[in-house]
């Protein structure tokens, strides 16, 4: 039988994604969602359980049905304005959903996790680009709920033996290079797939939030990481846990910071259109600048962004965004 990994969230965009590369690597991906934001068209690499990470008892079930040795948890709410208006939701979501599902690995025996986490647990770094090293200081209800269950997930190693990875991964994007899967939410508040989207005249709101910040154009800057690289890194890091790698975090992303502007000109030249550009307030809670020292992932579990190159982000979301147009 196929080794089985529990991967909560799994309907979405990165778990998705994720599903496909462990069943590329002979893994049997089991999606634990409840479809609340994920998708059931996008579940084909592995068996359904529809379900709420809230439901203890039902993790539990599913770890034994299946005979889980792992689980990589991206079950989460990751709107950072909403996370603003809305913190009740995120830390009832994000933190007591992390604990729930913590307890009913302990119920059902399985030891080994890949936590989805993110580079908002920095907050408005004092360097870039930053290594894991830097003070945590969340500036907004979702950076403080996903330190607060790296937080869960240490005292649960110390306490119970829990072998964790915590993955602080910095702006994903890009779609899957065979066109299976890519980005589908509603609303969609990330840059590269509202531009596009603006593209196709599928939106009329599309503006630059921000363009007053302390950066060389004025617009923020990011490091953008590929879907299929940061698929790539939660199978590796499943790999290092069975082989000793533990407890602790890492940044996954390329050590390169884009702005906005530089972005907007990328998808200009890959497309051939010129996107808009109007200007708009900036979003609550988002900093500056946000760039990965990704040392650590390299060094740890053998990590490369092997996909990640700006152009290539663009043109396979280009291409996933077209052809999900062309079926409407």
């Amino acid at each position: 039988m196929k080794a089985a990994v529990l991967v909560t969230g799994g309907a979405g965009y990165i778990g998705a994604h994720t599903c496909k590369a462990l069943a590329a690597h002979g893994l049997l991906p089991v999606t634990f969602d409840n479809l609340c934001t994920g998708h059931r068209d996008f579940v084909r690499f592995g068996p359904l359980v529809e379900g709420d990470i809230l439901d203890t008892a039902a993790v539990a079930k599913a770890c034994r049905q299946w005979r889980v040795t792992a689980i990589i948890h991206f079950a989460a709410c990751a709107y950072v304005a909403e996370s603003v208006a809305d913190p009740a939701k995120y830390y009832r979501n994000n933190v007591v959903g992390t604990l729930s599902l913590l307890q009913a690995m302990r119920q059902a025996g399985v030891r080994d996790i890949v936590f989805s986490s993110s580079c908002a647990v920095y907050g408005e770094p004092e360097a870039v680009p930053i290594p894991e090293t830097a003070p945590p200081n969340p500036v907004n209800p979702y950076g403080a709920s996903k330190l607060m269950s790296e937080r869960i997930l240490a005292d649960f190693g110390d306490a119970y033996g829990l072998r964790w990875i915590a993955l602080r991964y910095f702006n994903a994007a890009g779609a899957d290079p065979d066109g299976e899967i890519g980005e589908r939410r509603d609303p969609e508040p990330h840059l590269i797939p509202r531009a596009l989207m603006a593209l196709l005249g599928q939106i009329d709101d599309f503006q630059v939030c921000g363009t007053d910040y302390a950066t060389p154009d004025g617009t923020a800057v990011r490091d953008y990481i590929h879907v299929a690289d940061l698929a790539e890194a939660h199978r590796l890091a499943v790999a290092s846990l069975g082989a000793g790698v533990a407890n602790l975090a890492m940044n996954l992303g390329t050590g390169r910071g884009v702005s906005v502007a530089e972005v907007l000109a990328r998808i200009g030249a890959v497309t051939g259109r010129v996107p808009p550009a109007l200007s708009g307030p900036r979003r609550p809670g988002d900093p500056g600048m946000l760039i990965a020292d990704p040392g650590l992932a390299m060094e740890r579990i053998g990590f490369r962004a092997a996909h990640s190159s700006l152009d290539e982000i663009i043109r396979t979301a280009w291409a996933w965004h077209q052809n999900a147009h062309a079926r409407r």
